[in-house]
């Protein structure tokens, strides 16, 4: 057996992937990241117009594509992975980026807001399910990424929100929770079809909105003393969607400057 090199493994080119919320701070830093190591990507958002011209801005020679996904919406699902399969001819890799929530705290979450979040992971397992009914119809490998958080594994800390802003949600962590373990279900289920199912939970990567205070308080939380940069993601993601994570399969994979490890 001949050894692959590290180049090759971690090579996408000749794959397609499908990342949703890539118009979002982070999905475009993965969008990015699959394109430049050479994958076609198929960009996916609530607005086609906005998915188009983020694909029209993706690096290297292959042509990627966007489609309109609102994974809060079955049929908008079933079109979206459809019109992914047409404008690329196939999918490899599934990144479920996207996600939709209420700025609202446990002191204010109302019920209908609560479940219209955790609709998210609903989205997140029948795109996940396209994906493994696609790539066992064709007889090849499938891929799939959840995009999880550091809140799905411990709470926040009060006094970092304190009369800033709002705590972070409540249905946030229960959805963060619920995705990491939905990613090891699957695995399990699914190992069996050549169908690989990871998640990568970010720590702290607030974009230029957050409030600054607030910012400040999470970077003493933090052993880095920083927050996170949307780049550092990308080494993490191609590792869960390439061949050079090929044994890898129902992990929680935690990019979060060691927040964790207190």
């Amino acid at each position: 057996m001949i050894e692959s090199t590290v180049q090759r493994l971690f090579d996408m080119s000749g794959r397609t992937a499908l990342v949703t919320g890539a118009t979002g701070y982070l999905g475009g830093a993965l969008a990015r990241a699959l394109a430049e190591a050479g994958a076609t990507v198929v960009a996916a958002s609530r607005e086609l117009s906005r998915a188009q011209d983020v694909a029209k801005s993706l690096p290297g020679d292959q042509t990627h594509f966007g489609v309109e996904i609102n994974q809060l919406d079955e049929a908008s699902i079933n079109n979206g992975f459809a019109a992914a399969v047409d404008a690329a001819g196939c999918v490899d890799v599934m990144v479920n980026n996207g996600q939709q929530g209420h700025a609202m705290d446990l002191t204010d979450v109302t019920a209908e807001a609560f479940n219209e979040d955790l609709q998210n992971a609903t989205g997140y397992f029948l795109l996940a399910r396209h994906l493994r009914d696609h790539v066992v119809s064709r007889g090849v490998p499938g891929c799939v990424v959840m995009i999880g958080s550091m809140y799905g594994v411990v709470g926040s800390y009060p006094d970092a929100y304190e009369n800033i802003c709002t705590a972070s949600p409540v249905q946030y962590h229960t959805l963060k929770g619920g995705i990491i373990h939905m990613t090891r279900h699957l695995a399990v289920y699914w190992a069996k079809d050549n169908v690989r199912v990871n998640c990568l939970s970010p720590g702290p990567f607030p974009s230029s909105g957050a409030p600054a205070e607030m910012v400040e308080r999470l970077k003493r939380k933090s052993p880095v003393s920083r927050m996170g940069n949307p780049e550092e993601l990308k080494g993490p993601l191609l590792l869960l969607a390439s061949d050079a994570g090929s044994y890898m399969t129902g992990q929680n994979l935690l990019v979060d400057g060691g927040w964790t490890a207190w």
